[in-house]
C-alpha cells in the first residue's frame, strides 16, 4: 500500500516538477534555495477583508462548551473587517525571518520525488553551532518557531550551545505547496526534510517538534539515525494499552498514569471532533473553511484556545488572524488533510494515537500541563525509543516555543549541551 501510495505521488510530482506555484502569492520554486520574502496579492486580501465583514455567525443556543463564544466571532469579525493590518502583519514576519524557497528531491523506495518547500533558515554566528531542525505541527506554522530563534543562534552566553537553524513549513502548511494528489503524509515529510537538511549542507543535526513535529521527528530518526543524532520532543505521545487501563481501573496505577490516561481520554472523548474530521473527511471542512476566512479562524483558534495555559496566554486578535492566515492564504485543505495521511503512516488510529516507529538515537521529552502529553511517565515514553530524559513543567501548553519560549530554551539547551547524553559530541568532530 505505501509503495503503491510513492509511486502515484511521485508519477504526478515528476511531471509538475517545473511548475510548482502557491495561490495568492509570489513564490517561486527552483532546486536550490533561493531568498522569500511574502508577498500576498492585495486584491486577495480585500476580498479576504469583505467576506469576513459580511460573515454570517451560527444561532448561538448558549452552549459554553462547542466551540469558540459568539464574543470571539464578533470580537475577531470585527477587528479583521476595520482595523487588522496584513501588510503590517506580512512586513513584520519579513523583517523577523530569513526566508527561502527551493526543492528537493528525496529518494523514496529508490526513486526520487522532487517536493517543493518553503523553509526559514538563521544560521549562528558560532562556529561550533549545531544544525537543528525545527518542525511545527497544526494549526500552527513556521511562525511557532518566532520566540525562540534569535536565542538559538545567540545564546545569553558562550556556555549555552548555539544552533543553526532551520525552520521548513511542512506541505498544506504556510508557504510549502500543498501536495496536488494523495501519498504525502508524515513519512514522506521526513525523507524531504531530512533531503533539505542535506541540501543545506547539515549531514548531521538534531531535531525539535511538537504536534505533528513530534509525530514527524520520530520518523526521521527511524528512517535517517546516521543523520539524526538525537532529538527534543514536546509532543512524545504514547497509546495506553489494555493492560494499562485494567491497571488504572483495580487502582494499580501511578499517578503520573493515572493523571496522564485521564488527559488523554477527555481529549480523545471530548475536544477531538476537528481531528476525526481532518482524518476523515477533510474536503468536506475543507469547502467551508476555503470560502470563509473567518470560518477557518474559528476553527483554528478552537483548539488554539484550549491547549494554552490560560494564565500566561492569551490570545491577541492579530495573532488569531495572522495564524489563520497561514492556512487561508494558499488554501487549508492540504492542512487539514495531512491527518488522513498520518492515519495511513501509522500515526493516528481512529480517535486513539497509533503506534510509531522505534526511535533508536537518543531522546528527550518535555512535558506541559495543557498538552494531552503532561505526566506520561518515562518507562512508557521508552515504549517508543531511546528516551533518556523527561522534564516536566507546571506551566504552559502545546505551543511551547512560541507559549512558553524560556521553559522550552532551557530545556534544549541542557539536553543538546549535554554531549553525551544527548550524542552532540558528535558535532565537535
Amino acid at each position: 500500500m505505501i509503495l503503491l501510495r510513492i509511486i502515484a505521488f511521485g508519477n504526478i510530482l515528476c511531471a509538475a516538477a517545473d511548475i510548482f506555484r502557491l495561490p495568492n502569492i509570489n513564490a517561486t520554486f527552483h532546486k536550490s534555495p533561493t531568498p522569500f520574502r511574502i508577498h500576498v496579492d492585495r486584491d486577495f486580501i480585500e476580498d479576504t477583508r469583505q467576506r469576513v465583514a459580511h460573515a454570517r455567525a451560527p444561532v448561538f443556543i448558549g452552549a459554553t462548551d462547542e466551540g469558540p463564544s459568539p464574543e470571539n466571532f464578533t470580537n475577531v469579525r470585527d477587528y479583521w473587517a476595520n482595523d487588522y493590518n496584513w501588510n503590517s502583519a506580512e512586513a513584520s514576519i519579513n523583517k523577523k525571518f530569513n526566508q527561502f524557497t527551493t526543492i528537493v528531491e528525496p529518494v523514496i523506495e529508490n526513486d526520487t520525488y522532487p517536493v517543493p518547500l518553503h523553509f526559514v533558515h538563521h544560521r549562528s554566528q558560532r562556529t561550533d553551532a549545531i544544525p537543528m531542525l525545527f518542525i511545527h505541527g497544526w494549526p500552527g506554522s513556521f511562525l511557532e518557531v518566532s520566540n525562540i530563534i534569535d536565542d538559538l543562534t545567540n545564546p545569553p552566553n558562550k556556555s549555552l550551545p548555539a544552533f543553526h537553524v532551520v525552520a521548513p513549513s511542512i506541505p498544506g502548511f504556510g508557504f510549502s505547496p500543498a501536495p496536488q494528489f494523495p501519498g504525502f503524509g508524515p513519512v514522506e515529510a521526513s525523507h524531504a526534510f531530512n533531503e533539505l537538511m542535506n541540501q543545506l549542507g547539515y549531514r548531521k543535526y538534531v531535531i525539535q517538534g511538537g504536534d505533528f513535529g513530534g509525530v514527524i521527528l520520530r520518523f526521521q530518526a527511524h528512517l535517517f539515525p546516521k543523520n539524526v543524532v538525537s532529538v527534543l520532543s514536546n509532543f512524545w505521545i504514547i497509546q495506553p494499552g489494555e493492560n494499562d487501563i485494567r491497571r488504572l481501573a483495580e487502582g494499580l496505577a501511578t499517578a503520573d498514569e493515572a493523571i496522564y490516561i485521564k488527559i488523554l481520554e477527555t481529549y480523545i472523548n471530548q475536544l477531538s471532533g476537528y481531528r476525526i474530521m481532518q482524518e476523515t473527511q477533510p474536503l468536506t471542512v475543507a469547502f467551508a473553511m476555503s470560502d470563509s476566512p473567518l470560518g477557518n479562524a474559528m476553527w483554528i483558534y478552537s483548539l488554539m484556545a484550549e491547549v494554552t495555559d490560560p494564565a500566561i496566554k492569551t490570545w491577541t486578535l492579530d495573532e488569531i488572524i495572522t495564524w489563520s492566515m497561514m492556512y487561508y492564504i494558499q488554501g487549508p485543505y492540504g492542512g487539514m488533510r495531512f491527518y488522513k495521511e498520518a492515519v495511513k503512516d501509522g500515526a493516528l488510529e481512529g480517535p486513539n494515537f497509533g503506534t510509531l516507529p522505534l526511535v533508536e538515537v537518543p531522546v528527550a521529552i518535555s512535558q506541559f500541563p495543557y498538552d494531552i502529553t503532561y505526566r506520561m511517565p518515562l518507562d512508557w515514553a521508552r515504549r517508543g525509543g531511546n528516551v533518556l530524559l523527561r522534564y516536566i513543567h507546571d506551566h504552559g501548553g502545546h505551543f511551547a516555543a512560541y507559549e512558553v519560549p524560556d521553559i522550552l530554551l532551557k530545556d534544549i539547551w541542557e539536553w543538546f549541551g549535554d554531549k553525551e547524553a544527548s550524542g552532540t559530541k558528535a558535532f565537535a568532530n
